[in-house]
């Protein structure tokens, strides 16, 4: 008697695990259905603002812009942000204080790296 309680009690388990794994499975996928339409419907408004807008310029091409970095201090050390100056890009050991005087008020000020090879090099440069 105790055995079959025993098995009855896993088997349920494992139907409740299984249930609640397929119901997360399902979330899941409708959540990322939705991202991507909210990304495809965020893409066509900007389109059609360019278009009524009229500040579109069509050229011939394959020019790329990569993104832009910025070097910021952050608690005495130096962290990367994208172009918006929000976004933290990279969390360094970098200490400001390590860095040279004139490097240390570029940081402090926000120093512009105009490309990933440039912030590498930096990076670099300056990682001990």
């Amino acid at each position: 008697m105790k055995r079959k309680l025993s098995i009855g009690f896993f088997t349920a388990t494992l139907a409740a695990f299984i249930i609640l794994a397929a119901a997360y499975h399902f979330t899941y996928e409708r959540a990322v259905e939705r991202a991507r339409e909210e990304v495809a419907l965020a893409g066509q408004e900007e389109e059609e603002e360019e278009q009524e807008s009229g500040q579109t310029v069509t050229t011939e091409g394959d020019a790329v812009k990569e993104d832009a970095y910025y070097l910021m201090e952050v608690n005495g050390y130096v962290v990367v942000f994208l172009s918006d100056k929000k976004t933290a890009y990279d969390y360094t050991s970098i200490e400001v204080s390590s860095l040279p005087a004139t490097v240390q008020n570029e940081v402090k000020n926000g120093k512009y790296i105009e490309s990933t090879e440039l912030l590498y090099s930096f990076l670099e440069n300056y990682t001990s």
